[in-house]
C-alpha cells in the first residue's frame, strides 16, 4: 500500500504537464494573415499638355553696327562715353572739317560760275534763233548757240553734283551713331588719323532690347516634330511663350517669343537654329551668354501627367508604372514617356482615363498583390 502511494506521487507532476500540453494544443488558433500593403494612388486624367523642350542657346544683340569713318582725316574730338546708351544720329567723333569745308566752298563757287555762263548762253541762243528766222545769220550759227546753251546747263548740273558730294563729305566729318543701342570700347582717341574704308571699326553699337537667343535643335528632332504636327499627333501651340533659364538656374522674368527657324542644317553639328526674341529693358542680358530655353513645340491632345516617382524601369530599361486593377490587385504597365513637365512625366501611351496609378508604397506592392488603396499624399504628387 505504501509503495502504491509513492508511485502515484512520483507520476503526478508528469501527468499534469502532459495534460496541460494536450489542453493547450486543442484550444490554440492559427495566426491571422498579415494585412494587405497600403498604396497611395492618383487617378489618371487625360488633358491637352504642351510638349516642352529645353534647348541651350547663346544671346545675341538684335542689331549690331560697327562705326567706321567715311572720309580721311584727323580726329579732333571724341564725343562718346564708352559703355553708354546712344541714340541714332548722336555725334560720336569729329574729324577736322576745314579741308572739306574749303572743297565745298570751291564747289559752290564753281556752281555759281556755271550758272552765270548758262544765263549768257541762254540769251545768246534766244537772240540767234530770232536772227536765223529773219535770215540775219545762218542756221548753223543758231544751232551752235543752242548747243553751247545746252552744254552750259550740263555744266551747271555737274557743278551742283560736285557741290552735293562736297557737302556730304563735310557732313561725314561728324561721325554719328547709325543705330540706337549701347556703345562699346572706342579703339581710337583724339588726334588719331582715320581713313575712309579702314578695316578696324572705331566702336561697335549693339541694340540689347530686345535681345535675340539663338538656340540649336537636332535636325532629327526638328523633322520628327514637323511630321507629328502634319500627322495630327501634335497640335500647334501658336506663339507660345518661351521661358529663359540663366546659367545660375534662375528664370528670366520676361518670357520670349519663338519667331524664326533657319532653313539650313548646320553640316558640322547636324542642328537647326531657332531664334527667340526676349525683352531686355535694362540691358542685363549681354551678348554671348549661354542660357537655356524652355519652349512648347506642340500640344499632346490626350496626355497624362504622372509624378516622376511613380515611373520606374524594367530590365530592358522601358518606363514602367504600377496600376491598381480589378479587385485592388497590382498590375504592371509599360508606358511611353514623351518629356518631363515640371515634376511629372508626360505619358502618351500605356495608360487611360481613370486608371489608378501607384505613387506611394511601390516597394511593398508587387505585381499580383492585393492591396489597400488610399489617396496619395500631396507631397507624393508634388502638391
Amino acid at each position: 500500500m505504501r509503495r502504491s502511494i509513492l508511485f502515484a506521487r512520483a507520476i503526478h507532476p508528469l501527468t499534469v504537464g502532459i495534460a496541460a500540453a494536450l489542453l493547450a494544443g486543442c484550444t490554440s488558433q492559427p495566426a491571422p494573415p498579415p494585412p494587405p500593403p497600403v498604396v497611395g494612388v492618383i487617378t489618371a486624367q487625360t488633358r491637352a499638355v504642351p510638349l516642352m523642350t529645353e534647348l541651350t542657346g547663346r544671346t545675341q544683340a538684335s542689331e549690331v553696327a560697327e562705326v567706321r569713318p567715311q572720309v580721311t582725316g584727323i580726329v579732333t574730338q571724341r564725343l562718346l562715353a564708352e559703355g553708354s546708351q546712344v541714340q541714332k544720329g548722336q555725334a560720336l567723333y569729329q574729324i577736322d572739317a576745314r579741308p572739306f569745308a574749303a572743297i565745298a566752298q570751291q564747289a559752290r563757287a564753281a556752281l555759281a560760275n556755271a550758272e552765270a555762263v548758262v544765263d549768257a548762253n541762254r540769251l545768246k541762243a534766244e537772240r540767234y534763233r530770232t536772227l536765223a528766222s529773219g535770215g540775219g545769220i545762218s542756221k548753223q550759227d543758231a544751232a551752235d548757240a543752242d548747243a553751247a546753251y545746252a552744254q552750259s546747263r550740263a555744266q551747271v548740273a555737274a557743278a551742283r553734283a560736285t557741290l552735293d558730294a562736297a557737302r556730304i563729305n563735310l557732313d561725314f566729318t561728324r561721325i554719328t551713331a547709325p543705330i540706337s543701342g549701347r556703345i562699346g570700347q572706342s579703339t581710337i582717341t583724339r588726334g588719331a588719323l582715320v581713313t575712309a574704308g579702314q578695316t578696324n571699326a572705331l566702336a561697335k553699337i549693339q541694340r540689347l532690347d530686345p535681345i535675340w537667343i539663338n538656340i540649336q535643335q537636332s535636325s532629327a528632332d526638328f523633322i520628327a516634330l514637323r511630321h507629328a504636327l502634319q500627322a495630327g499627333t501634335l497640335a500647334s501651340t501658336g506663339s507660345a511663350p518661351v521661358r529663359i533659364v540663366l546659367s545660375d538656374g534662375s528664370r528670366w522674368p520676361s518670357p520670349g517669343q519663338l519667331d524664326f527657324a533657319d532653313i539650313d542644317v548646320n553640316e558640322a553639328t547636324g542642328t537647326v537654329t531657332l531664334r527667340v526674341t526676349v525683352p531686355n529693358p535694362r540691358g542685363d542680358l549681354l551678348p554671348g551668354l549661354f542660357v537655356k530655353a524652355q519652349l512648347a513645340q506642340g500640344l499632346v491632345h490626350d496626355g497624362i501627367l504622372v509624378p516622376q516617382a511613380a515611373v520606374t524601369r524594367d530590365q530592358r530599361g522601358n518606363p514602367l508604372v504600377l496600376v491598381v486593377g480589378r479587385g485592388d490587385v497590382i498590375e504592371p504597365r509599360t508606358v511611353t514617356t514623351a518629356a518631363t513637365f515640371g515634376a511629372n512625366w508626360l505619358v502618351t501611351a500605356g495608360l487611360k482615363q481613370g486608371d489608378r496609378i501607384v505613387v506611394e508604397g511601390q516597394l511593398t506592392a508587387r505585381p499580383g498583390t492585393h492591396v489597400k488603396v488610399v489617396p496619395a499624399s500631396a507631397a507624393a504628387i508634388g502638391g
